[in-house]
């Protein structure tokens, strides 16, 4: 059951998880408002007996004032702070309008503030655990290109695949070559497999340089021939070559 209240009396949920609002589709709301009434209505909990904060409905409290209406259909019910924060960011995830963003951040308000498991949030929401978790690596990416994800300006998909891209500068810099040159997923994909496989040969070349380093170390020391062979830098041999059983045993006093 619903009660008709007046907008003015109904103040914003300071819990509100949606920061953009498409003036568009608040337009097209209120057209559609206007012409069918409001189909679903609002949720609100009481505060005293002439005050009403809302829980959840901001964009159907936005469009019935553009389109000029006075009372709202609402569900009151009742609510701590804590149980509007859950329900707010709870209905606002259920919203097909949401950004990837603004789930991201409603998703780790649910976790943090909510003390809510990824497991359990999950269940509520109907989504598993891996989604949940591709929605909060999202948050790692710098501002600039969280930015141009909730503009539109790259899919989800291409920050996935910025996300892999640990050096920052890298990140910005493929992040506009993905816009000037309107890569798809698949090219930005191919193009960080290169540049990840280049920075492996660089490490890996700079490892051996280290070792061509020690060789050359424990070879002046030993004043024969070192060889180090070392697979991933974990494991290994050293190889040390002699010339004569005493040149051995010269090699065994200076270990000893």
């Amino acid at each position: 059951k619903f009660s008709e209240i007046l907008l003015r009396k109904i103040s914003s949920n300071p819990f509100q998880p949606r920061k953009t609002f498409k003036k568009e589709t608040i337009i097209e709301l209120a057209n559609s408002i206007k012409s069918q009434g409001i189909i679903q209505p609002i949720t609100v909990r009481k505060i005293n007996n002439n005050k009403y904060q809302l829980i959840s409905g901001e964009r159907r409290i936005k469009a019935c004032e553009i389109a000029g209406i006075k009372e709202i259909p609402a569900y009151i019910i009742k609510a701590d702070e804590q149980k509007m924060l859950e329900m707010g960011l709870i209905e606002n995830i259920q919203r097909e309008d949401l950004n990837s963003i603004e789930i991201a951040v409603s998703y780790k308000r649910l976790i943090d503030e909510c003390k809510i498991s990824q497991e359990d949030l999950g269940e509520r929401i109907g989504k598993d655990r891996s989604t949940i978790n591709n929605y909060l690596r999202l948050l790692k990416l710098p501002p600039f290109i969280q930015k141009g994800l909730i503009d539109e300006k790259i899919s989800m998909g291409h920050a996935r695949t910025l996300i892999t891209i640990e050096n920052l500068e890298s990140q910005l810099i493929i992040y506009k070559k993905i816009i000037s040159n309107k890569l798809s997923v698949r090219q930005v994909e191919s193009l960080v497999k290169k540049i990840n496989s280049v920075k492996k040969k660089i490490t890996k070349k700079i490892k051996k340089n280290g070792l061509i380093k020690l060789e050359s170390k424990l070879s002046s020391f030993f004043s024969t021939k070192i060889k180090i062979d070392s697979r991933n830098n974990k494991k290994g041999k050293i190889e040390i070559y002699f010339e004569s059983i005493d040149d051995l045993n010269r090699i065994i006093e200076l270990i000893e």
